[in-house]
């Protein structure tokens, strides 16, 4: 028996091209449709408070102007949600700051497992990216070279594993230099919105022995490293390996994303979490970004209508961290009442 739709909300979206490609699915439109909520695409050729009006707006825009625009569309619609606030959004932009949240965290003490961050450091002058700079650090070859900002630019996703000094004079600064730590191959993917966390496993970079590292010279883009062994049936061989692979703790990966939530007051993101194959039990977050790649993760349409459901319908038992044009920029707009837990 199809559900009874008592009110229609609007959402709408402001996305870069690629990202609405992606994202905005008929699977997805249909879907949400069915729940009585419309996904409308904002026309960013004209003033965002001429559209509307919005019951929701969910947006991945950078800039001085689209800012603006949000503080005066959240003025003139005090009651419309903002999902999530540019400051918020802001601090993924740099890849130092991003990682700070972590350190935020508070999870309970009853773990067996640990985490924390790889160590890593921001090389701002170009005379600096040498040999001496790394050991002053604390660091150590391998390191992960990855651009300072994040600006959902190609170049901003671009990073190289680099051995020795030879690769670190082929870099480029601002650059951010990682430790790099052996993690079997495989990285751990959280995606998370708003209550809902899922991990999944994707391939990674593989181990890299002392041994192994004595012949390797220069740097090499990840997806050069991805390609050193490119036989089909080692590939296969690989994905059975994934599969076989343990799971962190979710009891542990639910903790740290409810405590990245609250911490960067933001909804829509996911995490990158790897296993140092050293210690067994201890995981790093190496990586965050702002409004991922969903569609990647199966049953996205019925995670996103869901959660799009659950901030405009259900606000009595949802928290959703949304942005208003105030002091504090964002505002909790329901108090959790503990009736809402995380789901896996």
């Amino acid at each position: 028996m199809e559900e009874v739709i008592r009110k229609r909300y609007s959402v709408g979206y402001a996305l870069l091209q690629k990202k609405q490609q992606s994202f905005i699915q008929l699977s997805l439109l249909n879907l949400a449709k069915r729940r009585g909520i419309d996904l409308i695409k904002i026309d960013t050729d004209k003033p965002l408070v001429e559209q509307g009006p919005f019951d929701c707006v969910i947006h991945k825009l950078n800039g001085d102007d689209w800012r603006k625009q949000l503080d005066e569309y959240s003025i003139r619609n005090p009651n419309a949600l903002v999902i999530d606030s540019p400051d918020a959004i802001q601090r993924l932009c740099n890849r130092i700051s991003m990682l700070e949240s972590v350190s935020e965290i508070e999870v309970n003490p009853s773990h067996t497992a640990s985490f924390g961050i790889p160590k890593q450091t921001a090389i701002y002058e170009i005379e600096k990216l040498n040999e001496s700079t790394v050991r002053n650090e604390g660091l150590k070859f391998p390191v992960i070279a990855k651009p300072l900002v994040v600006d959902g630019s190609v170049d901003s996703h671009k990073m190289r594993l680099v051995f020795d000094n030879e690769g670190l004079n082929k870099l480029k600064a601002p650059t951010v230099l990682q430790e790099f730590v052996n993690h079997g191959g495989v990285i751990f993917k959280v995606y998370v919105v708003g209550e809902y966390v899922k991990c999944v496993k994707r391939k990674s970079l593989e181990d890299i022995t002392d041994e192994k590292l004595k012949s390797l010279r220069g740097s090499l883009s990840f997806c050069q490293v991805s390609n050193i062994k490119c036989n089909v049936n080692n590939d296969q061989m690989y994905y059975k390996v994934l599969e076989d692979v343990e799971m962190p703790p979710m009891r542990l990966i639910t903790d740290i994303a409810k405590g990245l939530r609250n911490a960067m007051k933001l909804n829509l993101f996911n995490f990158d979490v790897i296993r140092d194959t050293k210690v067994g039990n201890r995981y790093l977050v190496v990586d965050i970004n702002y409004f991922p790649g969903f569609a990647k993760l199966p049953g996205y349409e019925s995670v996103l209508t869901d959660f799009f459901w659950d901030v405009l319908n259900n606000k009595e038992k949802t928290k959703c961290f949304c942005y208003q044009k105030d002091s504090a920029n964002f505002v909790d707009k329901v108090v959790n009442d503990g009736s809402a837990g995380l789901m896996v």
